[in-house]
């Protein structure tokens, strides 16, 4: 089964579950805002698809951190401390295609369809 994470107001988060219900995907969503970040998933996705991957600096969360902690994500543990402090600031949505398929951060309608064809 899919799991699709992130924040229900997302607008991104919305265009991916109205994607997916569109093509017919059954999923579960998992809110980051209600259900927190599951910290067992979030080791496994520092891993793949990595640290690099889940966290937007491009986002108002990111540009209200402060300088120092900001500075100071350089590598997967500093990353999940601040990812679990801030669940706004991973890049949504992070869905989990199944075992084999993987995990995948964003919303990339070409990338997705690949998986669900």
């Amino acid at each position: 089964m899919t799991t699709l994470y992130g924040i229900t107001n997302c607008d991104t988060v919305k265009r991916a579950r109205a994607w997916l219900d569109e093509h017919g995907v059954a999923y579960r969503f998992h809110d980051f805002k209600k259900e927190g970040v599951p910290e067992k998933e979030l080791d496994q996705w520092l891993k793949a698809p990595g640290w690099e991957a889940l966290v937007n600096r491009r986002g108002t969360t990111w540009r209200r951190l402060d300088d120092e902690t900001r500075a100071a994500v350089v590598d997967s543990a500093s990353a999940r401390s601040v990812l679990l402090s801030n669940p706004s600031l991973i890049k949504r949505p992070v869905v989990n295609w199944g075992s084999a398929a993987g995990v995948t951060t964003g919303f990339d309608a070409a990338q997705w369809k690949s998986r669900v064809v």
